[in-house]
């Protein structure tokens, strides 16, 4: 969600990439939880940060404490920023109680990344 909301928002200014320490499937309810707001996330794909191992980056934002501890140092100088989230894909309950879930989250990442392409970071 976090790399479809950069991209939408300011992929004129930032070239976004995403990445995992154990990447999965693009979780149904994540790509669901993107229609209403207007972004397709259906042709997203899980990465493993080992595909951008030795690169460069500007930032690094990590988005839950567990992968916080377990991301790698990239090499250069680059901004590193965390959001402590709650992965909403460990939510549990109705179908409608997890997309709920999904859609608090995807709204989080929403005004943080506003705040960041404003220059604050947090």
């Amino acid at each position: 969600m976090a790399e479809g909301l950069l991209k939408h928002l300011a992929s004129d200014r930032f070239e976004v990439f995403s990445a995992g320490t154990n990447p999965e499937a693009v979780h149904p309810m994540a790509i669901e939880a993107m229609i209403p707001i207007g972004i397709d996330i259906s042709n997203h794909r899980s990465k493993s940060i080992r595909e951008f191992l030795g690169q460069t980056f500007d930032f690094v934002i990590t988005l839950c404490d567990s992968v916080k501890e377990s991301c790698p140092v990239f090499p250069g100088q680059y901004r590193d920023i965390h959001w402590s989230l709650t992965d909403p894909s460990d939510a549990v309950g109705t179908d409608e109680e997890m997309l709920s879930v999904f859609a608090e989250i995807r709204d989080e990442l929403r005004r943080r990344i506003l705040n960041f392409i404003e220059g604050s970071g947090e």
